[in-house]
């Protein structure tokens, strides 16, 4: 195991944060001239305009350099006008102004369109025909709606959890690959994985939903309190305040800026409204209020389609759990700014691994990369950003929990196209090396500074393994001055290599940067999700 170096403290540069492997990147692009577009790929490294610029001090962390003789260099040119700057004294360097490329304007139309994205869609789509079954059933205009307000909210929940259940997805992912890649025109191929990489928008629809429906259910209960027994108002209400709470934990703001608070409310209070959520099914179902007294028999409660709901809604919550694990784990620090992390057993690309150091608190997901499935291991890119990932070096752990059943991301979605791109930036190669590692039809692009110092030995091994030269370019930002024209770099690679996709894992700024591009260019793009 690497020995852990101080770790350093990431900034935050226009109100985004990075983690420290990408905050090189940014970092530097800023105190450097902005680079002319990229002229060719692959050519002579002899051809290539040496640029001299001002960079951050060498880090001791790593001073062993794979050579670049198997990458692809990119040759640049300068834009007319400009010449290539002559040594000079540093004081007169520093003392240059540096051009500055103006910021594109995006139409107002292409921002609309990847703000209303498909999981936008799905949310007020699966909202608004809830609402509109809760005003009609207010109305007296929803016969079933009136009689089955109890199955009605259970329904909702069961398919919120099933939009977040591991096994679920999984399931989702192979009828889509294994029905699809074969035949089906590249349309369809995209709409699906649109719909497979936004289903969290009918999660988030159904929960709001399904509190809705039950705060209809206990205004309604109390409103013929008289008829009904006390114990069935009061886990109704209590059942009531449990689902709210775990709903409004989920709310973007908490999620994003308070994690931990989010987990435990969410977690916890949720487990126990569906303890409580048991409890309200069963003596509303059993207590006869035309009578007013409790049924002896069990007839009612199995017919009731509420109880099967909540059945299968438990079923679905603990089968990620019961393949909960706590499992060995091998830490390479390469350099204050990032762990890696390797674990047995080989993986599907596409995939991701929640851990912990606990058994049931602080989940953090990563990309998984794995040379295959039958590859003796797989290993996880941390990059250093909260407390949990410097811990990670500065305390490297010998075991974590993880669960074995590992969930589906929208790179698993690869497996449906011919030929496609994975570019990313920084420790977002953890979610795309796989990618390109166990499949040729897809090329690499990464994007990121000083990389072979920051992620060390085996992330770049395993790339220059697996992945032939022509079938990959690496941008060091720091060697190269800065950071490429993204766009032009992705219309040359789209056409040359004959790609029907591309998936951006990146940064919320490059992100939106290299989305904006691709739609406005009629390229076809997956980008990377927060939820919302």
């Amino acid at each position: 195991m690497s020995s852990a170096w101080p770790h350093e403290k990431a900034t935050t540069l226009d109100g985004q944060d990075y983690d420290d492997a990408e905050k090189g990147l940014y970092d530097n692009s800023r105190n450097l001239p902005i680079l002319p577009p990229l002229a060719h790929v692959g050519r002579d490294r002899k051809t290539a305009i040496h640029i001299e610029t001002v960079l951050s001090p060498t880090s001791p962390i790593h001073e062993g350099i794979t050579p670049f003789s198997s990458v692809p260099v990119l040759a640049l040119e300068w834009p007319t006008g400009w010449q290539s700057p002559s040594p000079a004294p540093e004081k007169e360097a520093r003392e240059v102004k540096k051009p500055v490329r103006p910021k594109k304007k995006i139409s107002r139309w292409i921002l609309f369109q990847l703000w209303f994205n498909t999981y936008r869609k799905f949310f007020t789509f699966v909202t608004l025909l809830n609402l509109a079954g809760i005003i009609m059933a207010s109305l007296g205009r929803f016969p079933y709606g009136e009689d089955h307000l109890g199955a009605l909210v259970l329904g909702n929940l069961l398919c919120a959890v099933l939009m977040r259940n591991e096994l679920f997805l999984r399931f989702l992912y192979i009828i889509a690959i294994y029905g699809l890649r074969s035949w089906a025109p590249i349309s369809l191929k995209l709409a699906v994985t649109s719909v497979l990489q936004h289903v969290g928008g009918i999660h988030s629809g159904c929960a709001l939903s399904g509190a809705g429906w039950l705060v209809f259910k206990i205004v309604d209960i109390i409103r013929h309190r008289a008829v009904q027994h006390g114990a069935v108002i009061v886990t109704g209400i209590i059942t009531n305040v449990l689902v709210i709470i775990s709903v409004l934990s989920a709310f973007p703001w908490v999620r994003n800026y308070h994690h931990n608070m989010f987990e435990r409310h969410h977690r916890f209070i949720g487990w126990l409204g569906l303890a409580t959520t048991w409890g309200f099914v069963i003596l509303g179902n059993s207590y006869d209020i035309k009578l007013g007294e409790w049924r002896s028999d069990a007839n009612s409660l199995l017919s009731a389609q509420e109880l099967w709901f909540a059945v299968f809604m438990t079923i679905f919550i603990l089968i990620p759990w019961v393949t909960l694990r706590e499992v060995p784990v091998e830490v390479e620090i390469p350099s204050p700014k990032v762990a890696i992390l390797r674990f047995d057993r080989g993986m599907q690309q596409g995939l991701l691994g929640r851990i912990s150091r606990t058994s049931i608190m602080e989940y953090h997901a990563f990309g998984i990369i794995s040379e295959s499935r039958k590859s003796p291991y797989h290993y996880m890119i941390c990059g250093v950003q909260g407390d949990f990932t410097k811990a990670l070096v500065a305390d490297p752990p010998k075991t974590v929990w993880t669960r074995e059943l590992k969930f589906a991301g929208v790179g698993h979605a690869s497996a449906m196209f011919k030929r496609g791109i994975r570019i990313c930036t920084g420790t977002g190669i953890g979610a795309a090396l796989s990618t390109c590692i166990q499949s040729p039809n897809w090329f690499l692009i990464w994007i990121g500074s000083d990389q072979e110092r920051t992620f060390g030995p085996t992330i770049t091994g395993l790339i220059h393994k697996h992945i032939e030269p022509e079938r990959m370019i690496l941008w060091d930002s720091k060697k190269r001055g800065g950071r490429p024209d993204t766009m032009k770099l992705l219309k040359e690679t789209w056409t040359s290599f004959g790609a029907e996709v591309i998936f951006i894992t990146s940064n919320m700024q490059g992100n939106d940067e290299m989305m904006q591009g691709c739609l406005e260019a009629g390229l076809h793009a997956f980008g990377t999700l927060w939820d919302f």
